[in-house]
């Protein structure tokens, strides 16, 4: 459990209940109110954005909650004011809204938010970042000083890059300069090494039979003659 969502439990007064891992059965409630939407009111259905699935989502709830609950033996919409009669008043301050995480940019200058990646300025690649997001939008901004890097509507399709043009035009020029970089590194490297070719020194070589005459290999060799043989 997270500092952030421990204070927003606080602030709301309410309690955290930690499920034991793999034990399906201790949040089943959760679960088959889950299963309940993604059968009944899913199937069939196509959104345009967030506002566009809470607007249906309401229009379903409408009637959703006025059928006989074989569980509750009532209609939901029947037992509202009992709930909100044991409600609590919400505080006077509004709970954020957001979601926050820090992480370093990638030489791809993208970050991850669910499975979307979303791009961000090149120039703040290899830096720390902090990226917060809520139900509209993502926003990327440097640790420290705050200076914001990426700003991008929050997407919910699966699996999808979000490239901001002003980010792709930026890597593309920052690509150009580190290619022009590395071709002026290496004309002058060539260079440099014919200079240093040309400013060898020429060393004498000598004939090979010099050797073998040094090592009395042949005739002459060693600065004497063979003794005569009589």
């Amino acid at each position: 459990m997270t500092g952030d969502f421990a204070a927003f439990a606080g602030l709301l007064a309410t309690r955290i209940y930690l499920c034991r891992p793999r034990d399906p059965e201790a949040k089943g409630l959760v679960e088959r109110a889950n299963g309940y939407l993604e059968t009944s009111f899913l199937p069939g259905r196509t959104f345009t954005g967030s506002e566009d699935f809470n607007t249906q989502l309401t229009a379903w709830l409408a009637i959703a909650n006025r059928r006989q609950h074989r569980i509750l033996g009532a209609r939901p919409v029947d037992r509202w004011e009992a709930d909100r009669a044991q409600m609590l008043t919400l505080p006077p301050v509004d709970p954020p809204r957001w979601w926050r995480f820090a992480t370093r940019i990638g030489r791809d200058h993208y970050v991850r938010v669910d499975t979307c990646d979303y791009s961000v300025h090149p120039l703040a690649i290899g830096k720390k970042v902090q990226v917060r997001t809520d139900t509209d939008e993502v926003v990327v901004t440097l640790t420290p000083g705050g200076a914001e890097v990426a700003r991008h509507p929050r997407c919910w399709a699966k699996q999808q890059t979000i490239t901001d043009p002003v980010h792709a035009r930026a890597a593309a020029l920052l690509r150009g300069d580190y290619r022009h970089h590395q071709a002026s590194r290496a004309l002058a490297a060539r260079q440099q090494n014919t200079a240093t070719a040309a400013d060898l020194v020429e060393v004498e070589q000598r004939q090979l039979d010099a050797y073998d005459r040094m090592f009395t290999l042949i005739e002459g060799g060693g600065g004497q003659d063979e003794p005569e043989v009589s």
